[in-house]
Formats: C-alpha cells, sequence, structure tokens
C-alpha cells in the first residue's frame, strides 16, 4: 500500500499535482501512471508540488526526471514546487536540482 497521495487541480492551462507523504517506489507507479495521464490533456504546464511529501528516494527521482524529459520532447513545461530540506536533498546530491525547473509559486505559471 502506497503511503503517497496524489491531489489534482487544474487552473487553465496549468495542471498542478500536490503529493503527499512518501515518494518511494510503493508510490512512483502511481505518480508516473498520473502524469502520463496528464500528458494526454490539453494542458501545457504541470507543475508537481512536493511541499508536502516527507521522503523521496531515488525511484521518485526516477519518475520526476523522466516526466521532465518526455515533457520537454512534447514541448510542454514540467515545474516543481519545492519540498522540504530532506526532499530537496535528493536533488541537490543528484545535481538534478540545477537540471529541473523549480518554481516558488504555480501562480506565476497560469499564463502557460
Amino acid at each position: 500500500m502506497p503511503n503517497l497521495k496524489l491531489e489534482t487541480r487544474r487552473d487553465g492551462n496549468v495542471a498542478i499535482v500536490a503529493l503527499s507523504g512518501e515518494l518511494d517506489l510503493s508510490g512512483a507507479a502511481a505518480l508516473e501512471q498520473e502524469l502520463e495521464q496528464l500528458e494526454q490533456g490539453l494542458e501545457r504546464v504541470t507543475v508537481l508540488d512536493l511541499s508536502a511529501v516527507a521522503f523521496m528516494d531515488s525511484s521518485g527521482l526516477r519518475v520526476i526526471v523522466v516526466a521532465a524529459q518526455r515533457a520537454e520532447s512534447l514541448g510542454r513545461r514540467f515545474a516543481l514546487l519545492p519540498g522540504p530540506d530532506q526532499v530537496m536533498r535528493v536533488f541537490s546530491i543528484t545535481r538534478m536540482r540545477e537540471r529541473l525547473d523549480f518554481i516558488d509559486d504555480p501562480g506565476e505559471l497560469a499564463g502557460g
């Protein structure tokens, strides 16, 4: 049973996926499925809100990196709202913090 909760809401051209709990192997598949489903929609921007994620491992990081690459290949934007320090450490250690698109407020993307 995954310890990850997903809640997706839409704001114009932007789909915001708020995560809470642990983004590990048990929750990675559910997130991957949700992101793939969003790619079929009309939203041009996907924001992944990590602010309530308590823990993330390499399987969660892989889902995020692959989703960002797919979005880029589709001409879409994939952005992240930062999580707590222990989650951001995973991005820093792997140098993905420099390569991924982190934002402070999804409202700034509402124009698409």
